[in-house]
């Protein structure tokens, strides 16, 4: 790829010669096609070259050998767990939180700020430009932790949505999570409302908002997930948890709820288009029809649900449904690849493995539940999630014409079907966050060495 001149906010960066598939209302694809974007939106996108006679224009992409996209956008994470990836690899989930609460617990701000970067960097570099955390672990005297994720995010470039979450159920109260790991659910309230009003911004190009966000059914009081849905609501954001990851799951809620874990959800007020919740494997007919009505909107985690053995979730029924549905990669000690870009294939195959075969997703489905699926989780549909005039200036290049994609046609097949494709150029705002396959404003090398010092310090102060 050849460029002239240098990106600038202020001025119109062509892009030409490359495959372009928007994810609009229609699915419009061009090949070859252009974009134009001018600060940070996007003014133009069309078959063949741009108009001629444009003025201002301070960049031109020959994108010759490229896909253009809507960049991606990341609905569920847990960042901090960059740092113990690779530990309690054949347990389920229970089992796998049960061994990794206790050194969760001990993590600290610089650990959090080290695995954030580790995180963020690994997903921008792989076409992410909207990023989403839960994080819920809030060690007493543990320093500012949110504040470092959004610090991280920050010095990465990526658009970011922080939800506070928080745990209140220790095991002496029937919970999961051992004591000495949960708030108090008056802290967890104070702490979630004072997280919102320091960093949410509502305005239309937010480069960071913030979500109120309790961890689980079975490890949050009813008491907090009834008050924390009142509190996001009056301070108008919007709702996440994790839900019907489990068969575990599915038992504690019976067990102690007396129903499932959706009905429990709608009656402590966790439906409706303000929600999102994580995973969603193991949901009947009614639960999807709640779902739908309600438009609650759902993280699809396929690797992480392979990983931890989850199950295969109905995302094929969900869509058919009208579930809103987009893309988690989850937190990486339970998914270690840490890439966005590489769900859109799993979540293909993964499906494909239900009872709708071949039937269940196509390429061009998956990627938007990657795109636009996952703007719309995050109610940012208005912003992003397609390449259309006027949405946000977020646009990833997918180099197609290498050895591991030349011979696939289809360029939409060859990002889905095919290996991971190394990202040319990657914008935010209109900004190069990515150019080349090499982040624009941090040094790889210096994260992971950064992330590799934390993942030990962290390692000795908990074993």
């Amino acid at each position: 790829m050849t460029a002239a001149g240098a990106g600038a906010r202020a001025g119109r960066v062509v892009i030409e010669n490359c495959a372009v598939a928007t994810v609009d209302a229609d699915s419009t694809e061009y090949g070859p096609g252009h974009l134009v974007l001018a600060g940070d939106r996007v003014e133009a996108v069309g078959p063949g070259p741009a108009p001629a006679g444009l003025t201002g224009v301070t960049r031109r992409v020959d994108a010759t050998g490229h896909l253009a996209t809507p960049g991606l956008v990341n609905t569920h994470h847990h960042f901090y767990q960059w740092l113990t990836r690779g530990l309690a690899q054949d347990a389920n989930l229970f089992g796998w939180l049960t061994a990794l609460y206790p050194v969760w617990a001990r993590i600290d701000e610089p650990m959090v700020h080290a695995a954030a970067r580790a995180s963020l960097a690994m997903m921008v570099r792989g076409g992410v430009t909207t990023a989403m955390d839960h994080h819920y672990v809030f060690p007493r005297g543990a320093g500012d932790l949110l504040g470092a994720e959004i610090r991280a995010a920050a010095e990465i470039g990526v658009r970011f949505t922080a939800t506070r979450g928080s745990m209140d159920l220790g095991v002496s109260d029937g919970g999961l999570p051992p004591d000495f790991a949960v708030e108090t659910t008056e802290e967890a309230l104070r702490a979630t409302e004072r997280a919102v009003r320091e960093y949410h911004d509502p305005s239309p190009n937010a480069m960071l908002r913030v979500a109120v966000a309790p961890c689980s059914p079975f490890s949050v009081t009813t008491e907090l997930m009834r008050e924390a849905a009142a509190l996001a609501r009056r301070l108008g954001v919007r709702l996440h948890t994790h839900g019907s990851e489990t068969v575990e799951e599915e038992r504690f809620c019976h067990e102690r709820f007396g129903m499932g874990p959706t009905a429990y959800f709608e009656s402590t007020g966790w439906l409706g288009e303000d929600v999102w919740m994580a995973h969603c494997v193991h949901m009947s007919d009614d639960d999807i029809a709640a779902f739908a009505r309600t438009g609650t909107g759902v993280a699809h985690c396929p690797s992480s649900n392979a990983r931890l053995a989850a199950g295969i979730a109905r995302v094929p029924d969900m869509l058919a449904a009208g579930v809103p549905v987009g893309l988690g990669v989850d937190g990486t000690a339970s998914n270690e690849s840490g890439e966005l870009h590489t769900e859109l294939r799993n979540a293909l195959l993964v499906s494909r493995l239900g009872p709708h075969r071949e039937r269940a997703l196509t390429a061009r489905q998956a990627l938007r539940l990657g795109t636009a699926g996952g703007a719309r989780v995050l109610g940012r549909e208005a912003e992003t999630g397609s390449l259309e005039p006027g949405k946000l200036a977020d646009v990833v290049l997918w180099r197609l014409d290498g050895l591991g994609h030349s011979t696939i046609a289809d360029p939409v097949a060859a990002l889905v079907f095919g290996p991971p494709a190394p990202v040319t150029l990657s914008l935010v705002n209109g900004v190069p966050v990515v150019e080349d396959g090499r982040l624009t404003r941090a040094d790889e090398t210096t994260i992971a060495a950064e992330a590799r010092t934390q993942a030990r310090r962290l390692a000795a102060l908990a074993g």
